[in-house]
């Protein structure tokens, strides 16, 4: 197995390298804003740091979100775009499971990720695995479903609005190695893709999870200036 694994939810590119056991090579880039210049080189570099070429490959798995349209896109569509070519499957995998996979010491928490508009993408997470969300809403509405005030959260929520997540915890963005990790895992289990991102689902379409309509709307018909 070698496996590729990229996310672009969140401001950050991260891209991996993982032949089943451990990660070979992996790359992380912070840049809000360079997504779609970023990708290509870091999946090149990724490739060669291993060893390997893209004709090694025998999957791709990628974080569908949630995220910001524009970001998210770059990720999901150069995955699928790399698997046609070679002819191999893609898998997605919810991007906030990825962030949770590598919470540490904590048995019930949220992760929380920027959605832009003073909103977050979140989910709750137990020992079992997630049981509520992927969903989206303002920090100050999600009394509604938990109390932010008293529950460990990760991701980029705690450094946005620290009075909203008092008690942040790391890591900030997904990690690809670890993506690669819970897919292998998942994989070995025989789990298929899911229909959903339902609650428990690992494996998912390879399709982005935006939660809500894109910030670019199509404009409507003209509107009429004169009797």
């Amino acid at each position: 197995m070698l496996l590729l694994g990229l996310d672009t939810a969140t401001p950050a590119v991260t891209v991996a390298l993982h032949d089943g056991g451990q990660p070979l090579a992996q790359l992380v880039t912070v840049d809000p804003h360079r997504h779609a210049e970023l990708l290509a080189p870091a999946i090149a570099k990724v490739v060669a740091d291993a060893g390997a070429t893209q004709r090694d490959l025998t999957g791709i798995v990628v974080g569908v979100g949630p995220g910001p349209y524009t970001g998210l896109r770059v990720g999901i569509v150069t995955a699928k775009v790399l698997a046609a070519a070679l002819g191999i499957p893609v898998y997605g995998v919810c991007s906030l499971d990825v962030i949770a996979a590598d919470v540490e010491g904590e048995r019930a928490f949220a992760v929380a990720t920027d959605a832009r508009r003073r909103e977050v993408y979140w989910a709750r997470y137990d020992e079992t695995g997630r049981w509520a969300g992927p969903e989206v809403d303002r920090p100050g509405d999600l009394l509604a479903h938990f109390n932010p005030q008293e529950v460990p959260v990760a991701g980029e929520g705690p450094l946005l609005y620290p009075e909203h997540f008092p008690h942040g915890r790391g890591p900030t963005f997904p990690a690809a190695a670890t993506l690669c990790r819970i897919a292998t895992a998942a994989l070995a289990r025989g789990e298929t893709v899911a229909a959903a991102v339902a609650s428990g689902a690992i494996l998912l379409p390879p399709e982005p999870l935006y939660l809500r309509r894109p910030d670019a709307r199509e404009p409507g018909a003209p509107k009429r200036v004169t009797p």
